[in-house]
């Protein structure tokens, strides 16, 4: 008698599930070489480890328009449902569950954002809103969602423009906020300066006395007086006030200034 066989290997991050004649008979949680019947059983390979699947999804938005985007969800299997799940689902458990569930629960989430939400910070909004949805129709059926992402989003072109219009004005705005700003402290600036210089001239009046004026003009004489410089003098005696004369030209006839005809 000659019996069959062959080999099958369970990786690590996978759950075998062995089918004998049509019946769900054991579940391989450890990693390792199966030897099976290969004409009366199968060992199917559920991944537990997780798993990235990406969608390109047409999304309704609050104000009616259909947006492009492309949609990453990270899920694992659990182990100990791997069995329900092959008996129940099927081993394209990914495109009878898991995809639908997406794209339902995608499209209702987005119908109660505008289109400009999924460029703003609403965006992660929108994310956690999708997982969660997923989460409470899947975890029951043995599948965990870990993260939904909005990877790519295409808006209509009239609405990009909207945006970036919109955008700039702000831009806008804010730098003529600064410039008013800048202004404001300039002025700011030179009212305190024109202050601070108010208080000076308001201190240097209240020390000028006599005898500080009269001291101040016989200095300025005797600077005077020191000087190699032609001058004529007026005072009264308090306060000098000079002219000086224009220089002679070294080559004008004696008696003649420059300037001055002959």
């Amino acid at each position: 008698m000659i019996i069959a066989t062959a080999c099958t290997v369970v990786r690590q991050g996978e759950v075998g599930v062995k089918r004998r004649a049509g019946r769900i008979v054991k579940v391989y949680k450890e990693p390792g070489m199966r030897l099976i019947n290969p004409f009366l059983t199968r060992v199917f390979k559920v991944p537990t480890r997780s798993v990235n699947t990406e969608v390109t999804l047409w999304l309704p938005s609050k104000e009616g328009l259909n947006i492009t985007c492309t949609l990453s969800i990270l899920y694992h299997v659990q182990a100990d449902s791997a069995k329900s799940i092959i008996q129940s689902i099927g081993k394209q458990y990914e495109e009878i569950v898991i995809l639908p569930i997406l794209r339902s629960a995608a499209s209702d989430v987005s119908a109660r954002f505008y289109a400009k939400d999924m460029h703003t910070a609403e965006r992660a909004q929108i994310e956690k809103e999708i997982k969660t949805q997923m989460s409470r129709l899947l975890n029951d059926r043995g599948f965990i969602v870990e993260a939904v992402l909005l990877k790519t989003v295409r808006l209509p072109d009239k609405l990009y423009e909207a945006i970036e219009a919109k955008l700039q004005a702000e831009q806008d705005a804010q730098r003529m906020e600064f410039v008013l700003q800048k202004e404001q402290q300039e002025a700011e600036r030179l009212r305190i300066q024109a202050e601070g210089q108010s208080k000076a001239n308001s201190i240097l009046q209240q020390s000028l006395t006599k005898e500080i004026l009269q001291y101040k003009s016989l200095e300025a004489f005797e600077r005077l007086a020191n000087s190699i410089n032609t001058k004529v003098i007026f005072s009264n005696g308090q306060l000098p006030f000079f002219l000086q004369q224009e220089a002679v030209t070294p080559n004008a006839p004696a008696g003649q200034e420059k300037g001055k005809p002959e």
